[in-house]
């Protein structure tokens, strides 16, 4: 079975407070991206996983799809597979591809066993695999609470909308990101700014992570400013970074202003 998984953008980012079990309470919304990875899940004689595509660092063991394979094994008797990962999505670029992999690895793993799992069924098994996991699940905008787990359906249509997304050559991650938090509760929500014209989004919507992660990073700062002066009508990072994205009313081509960095551009749906 061949799926593809795809990316995220956040729309806003507040951290509100520090949890009791080290993690952080926030509030963004979730917007699904149609840029993909590529996964296809095989029954086979022996487990074995391989990739292609942008090259997956760090021990065998960490791959969040290995773990959601091995996740479901505990609780029924799945035979072994052969897992293809082509990667696509950009690592620490706050777009979410590893926790996508995974959840349509539970997903396919779900139809390809004929598990019968439900929505929530698979939403407590994403959870144990990361934060934004069970977004990936549905292919819906989605106001995420707690961890980013606690998820509700997210009052906007960005359909026609042109997005632009760029990185940086920067790898950041989510433990240097939180570094320089202090957590606050913000004075409009994010649930409530979206539902506002996306003209109005500019000096509402924020990340949170911005503040101290453009200090460090000069190169994120100036690649959401220039989204601006190229038209954006909302510009913004992503998660942690180092994607910033924008929003255009019309396509574009922008890939010669933003040189030495990954780029990609569509239109929304």
């Amino acid at each position: 079975m061949v799926s593809f998984p795809h990316c995220k953008i956040n729309l806003g980012l507040h951290v509100v407070a520090k949890r009791s079990d080290g993690f952080h309470d926030i509030e963004t919304c979730f917007y699904p991206v149609p840029r993909t990875d590529m996964l296809e899940v095989i029954r086979a004689a022996e487990f074995s996983v391989d990739y292609s595509g942008i090259a997956v660092p760090g021990r065998a063991e960490d791959n969040l799809c290995i773990k959601a394979y091995q996740l479901l094994k505990k609780d029924f008797e799945l035979s072994p597979v052969k897992i293809h990962l082509h990667k696509s999505i950009p690592m620490g670029a706050g777009l979410g591809g590893g926790s996508s992999d995974a959840a349509f690895t539970l997903r396919t793993l779900n139809s390809l066993f004929h598990l019968h799992l439900n929505a929530e069924q698979l939403q407590n098994y994403a959870a144990q695999l990361g934060s934004d996991c069970a977004f990936f699940l549905e292919d819906k905008p989605k106001i995420g609470t707690g961890r980013g787990e606690v998820l509700t359906a997210a009052q906007l249509e960005l359909g026609g909308w042109f997005l632009v997304l760029v990185k940086p050559d920067v790898h950041v991650s989510t433990a240097e990101a939180y570094a320089g938090i202090t957590p606050a509760k913000p004075e409009i929500s994010v649930q409530e700014i979206v539902r506002l014209p996306v003209g109005q989004w500019k000096d509402k919507l924020v990340n949170d992570f911005e503040k101290t992660i453009f200090k460090k990073y000069p190169q994120i700062q100036g690649a959401k400013e220039k989204l601006y002066s190229l038209g954006a009508t909302y510009a913004c990072m992503s998660g942690s970074g180092a994607s910033v994205f924008g929003l255009f009313e019309k396509p574009v081509d922008l890939k010669q202003d933003f040189p030495g960095m990954d780029y990609w551009s569509g239109e929304l749906k």
